[in-house]
C-alpha cells in the first residue's frame, strides 16, 4: 500500500484547466485531480472501472445495473475499504435528485485493493461526454 495520498492533497483541486481522455473509453474525460489521485494511489484501475462502465453502450448480456447507471446524468461514486481485510465496496448513487435521498444504482465488490484511503468519493457528470471529477472540482 502507498501512503502518497491524503484527503488534504485531494482537497487542493478546485477546478481543472487540463482534461485527460481515457485511453480505452475515448469519450470519457477526467480532471487533473482524478489524474493526481490515480497516479499517487496507483489507482488507474478505479478510473478504468468508472470510464469503461460509462464509456461503452450496455449490451444485452450486461448487468442491468450498468444500464441503470448509464441512464444517470449525475453519479456519485464511493470506494470504501473494508474495516478489516483487503477488499472494498464500490457503490454508485444518483446523488439525491431534487433534494431527495440518494438512490443506489450500482454496487460491486472489490476483492482486493491497496488503495491508501479508507474511502474516496468521485463524481461523474454525464453531458456530451462523461467527466470524472473530484467533488472539490465541481
Amino acid at each position: 500500500m502507498t501512503d502518497k495520498l491524503t484527503h488534504g492533497d485531494l482537497a487542493q483541486f478546485t477546478g481543472t484547466d487540463t482534461w485527460f481522455r481515457h485511453g480505452l473509453a475515448r469519450k470519457v474525460l477526467y480532471t487533473q485531480g482524478v489524474q493526481y489521485m490515480a497516479e499517487q494511489a496507483g489507482a488507474y484501475w478505479l478510473v478504468d472501472k468508472i470510464a469503461i462502465l460509462n464509456g461503452f453502450p450496455a449490451g444485452p448480456h450486461d448487468d442491468p445495473g450498468v444500464t441503470k447507471l448509464q441512464a444517470e446524468p449525475f453519479q456519485a461514486w464511493k470506494l470504501k475499504r473494508d474495516a478489516e481485510g483487503d477488499g472494498a465496496w464500490l457503490t454508485v448513487t444518483d446523488g439525491g435528485k431534487a433534494g431527495g435521498d440518494p438512490v443506489e444504482v450500482y454496487r460491486e465488490r472489490i476483492e482486493f485493493t491497496d488503495f491508501p484511503l479508507d474511502e474516496i468519493d468521485l463524481w461523474v457528470e454525464v453531458g456530451e461526454c462523461p467527466v470524472i471529477l473530484l467533488p472539490s472540482e465541481h
